[in-house]
């Protein structure tokens, strides 16, 4: 991309009011950012969701004053550019509806054709957390995966650093321009995670840091994966927020149970208990629920508890899904003759003890 093409872009960033969702209806509408500003006002406040208010600041000079400042920034610091319908735009970010219409880029990252998850929690990991955390990189390596997070202290960085120990790529999502690192403890990882990855933020090196930016930045996060899994969390939390993002796109969702007790595990069982994810016990049904393959032809054994001891109304959806093999909720509830919310409850029983597993669509099998 020229510094031509790249200009009217930052500055229809810099537009107050104008976010992607409308920034990316303008482009399409008049064919290019620079092309709105060519535009009448009158044509663009036509456009179907354009009001005044949006673009009533449009033509202000300043913006182009800003764009110019912040693209001696990129220039001089070597910064990546990813126009939303560039070649190289992650493809899976691509098809989300309010991703960045530029996104910006240090380090080495190489997207194409990977397996990409997102390891997302609570910056208060528990030390079972923290296990969990290292364990499920470490069985995942064999498929290659790219590990994405939000660079902060707990989960993002547990996960990051036990994908470098294992030579995998990661990707840190900021929450700030590409001029600072928050947390500044963490410095020290940025070279290591640059020269096996890298960093994406959407944020300007002149942008104020602000709480409310994380929350921004976990869309990317979401958006980047075919699926994010959630460590631990309290009651409330980012991950929570990036989780609920995943699923309004349409993207797996997994979250490792805990104990009632246990304060860092409320948000992921709520997660499980309200089927907004699947309950993640073994970092091996990552592959197993993503159809990952090996490119050899060994593959990871998923183990399965022997001599499982079940209730009578587990033995009966236990029964019943070794006939049926795979069946959705409703059906099962029906076929079994049992309330849904007694079924749901059941098979949550029946995944803790390692006798069945969740599919997408609401499907169970027998493991």
């Amino acid at each position: 991309m020229t510094e031509n093409q790249l200009l009217p872009i930052l500055a229809l960033q810099h537009v107050p009011n104008i976010g992607d969702i409308t920034a990316k209806k303008l482009i399409n509408h008049c064919g290019s950012a620079e092309a709105i500003f060519k535009e009448k006002k009158q044509n663009l406040l036509k456009i179907d969701g354009i009001g005044s208010i949006v673009i009533s600041d449009i033509f202000n000079k300043q913006h182009f004053t800003a764009a110019e400042e912040e693209l001696h920034f990129i220039k001089e610091n070597n910064v990546s550019c990813l126009y939303f319908t560039d070649a190289n735009y992650p493809e899976r970010l691509k098809h989300c509806i309010d991703s960045p219409i530029l996104l910006f880029q240090s380090g080495n990252i190489n997207l194409k054709n990977k397996r990409i998850i997102s390891v997302v929690g609570t910056r208060k990991i528990t030390s079972s957390g923290l296990d969990f955390c290292n364990r499920l990189v470490e069985e995942l390596a064999v498929f290659n995966p790219v590990i994405v997070s939000g660079f902060a202290y707990g989960t993002d960085i547990t996960a990051q650093k036990a994908a470098l120990k294992h030579n995998l790529q990661t990707v840190g999502c900021l929450a700030h321009g590409l001029n600072q690192i928050y947390p500044k403890t963490h410095k020290k990882y940025v070279a290591d995670i640059e020269k096996h990855g890298g960093f994406f933020t959407d944020f300007w090196s002149s942008d104020p840091f602000d709480r409310n930016n994380f929350l921004k930045r976990n869309r990317i996060i979401a958006g980047l994966s075919e699926a994010t899994i959630v460590i631990e969390s309290a009651e409330k939390g980012g991950s929570l927020v990036t989780a609920d993002i995943a699923n309004s796109y349409n993207r797996d969702v997994f979250a490792v149970p805990g104990r009632t007790t246990d304060i860092q595990s409320v948000g992921c069982n709520n997660l499980i208990k309200f089927q907004k994810a699947h309950l993640l016990s073994n970092p091996l049904d990552i592959p197993y629920m993503l159809n990952w393959e090996l490119e050899t032809k060994e593959k990871p054994t998923i183990q399965k508890q022997l001599f499982i001891e079940l209730t009578d109304e587990e033995k009966i959806i236990y029964n019943y899904l070794k006939t049926e093999e795979k069946q959705q909720l409703d059906l099962i509830a029906l076929d079994c003759n049992m309330p849904i919310f007694k079924v749901a409850s059941v098979l949550l029983n029946l995944e803790l003890k390692g006798a069945v597993r969740p599919l997408p669509g609401k499907l169970f099998e027998v493991i």
